[in-house]
């Protein structure tokens, strides 16, 4: 009997700390509990503030792109006020565009005298544009070079490519020359890759051959 008795004494106190372990996991699952509630939360808001931020970076992104629009348009007008309406001169989606040949001669990317004059009108509503942007939006004026598809002969360029660069850098550095900032300019050369006109004629080609001006976002 008295063997028994330790052994049932043994039994509960085994229980009872059982009990006691089981009471502790309780009271630990429920903090976890509560600590997953309240991460839950924190991440929902941290989500719908995301959400809110990602929302007004979009607003003011197509604000922004609505005011270098406008200020495009001006741009345009501007250029159109000054050189006139002229056969050489045209306007093509987001692009003001002149022939190569008010520019440069044929294989050549030094700019003609008559070039320099075109492109002081240019440099002028560059100038005076920049103090009417806002300085928040990251505009720059893109200046590209495109040539006709056929290759170049007895020229000091090796292709379309190198002589289309060459053009475009002409161009920006003598914008520069002119108070045009230099980090408010882009030079890209496009060889025969862009071509405006699919046409193999004469007329297709001095399409083709052209420089263009896109005021665009950096």
């Amino acid at each position: 009997m008295a063997g028994q008795k330790e052994i049932s004494g043994q039994a509960l106190t085994q229980v009872e700390t059982l009990n006691q372990q089981i009471a502790a996991l309780r009271e630990q699952l429920a903090a976890l509990s509560a600590a997953l509630d309240v991460s839950t939360k924190k991440g929902t808001e941290s989500q719908q503030r995301i959400s809110d931020l990602g929302q007004r970076l979009n607003v003011a992104l197509a604000q922004h792109v609505q005011e270098l629009s406008r200020y495009r348009s001006d741009f345009f007008g501007k250029l159109r006020e000054i050189l006139g309406n002229r056969p050489d001169m045209r306007i093509v989606g987001d692009r003001f565009v002149l022939q190569s040949e008010v520019f440069f001669d044929t294989g050549r990317a030094d700019l003609k005298p008559e070039g320099r004059v075109e492109l002081d009108a240019v440099a002028n509503a560059i100038v005076g544009l920049e103090g009417q942007i806002p300085a928040d939006i990251p505009w720059v004026l893109r200046v590209d070079g495109h040539t006709d598809v056929r290759p170049i002969l007895f020229s000091q360029f090796r292709s379309n490519w190198d002589l289309s660069a060459a053009r475009a850098i002409s161009v920006v550095q003598y914008l520069i020359v002119k108070g045009v900032k230099p980090s408010r300019l882009v030079a890209a050369g496009f060889g025969e890759f862009q071509p405006i006109d699919p046409g193999v004629t004469e007329d297709a080609h001095r399409r083709n051959r052209r420089i263009e001006f896109k005021l665009t976002e950096r």
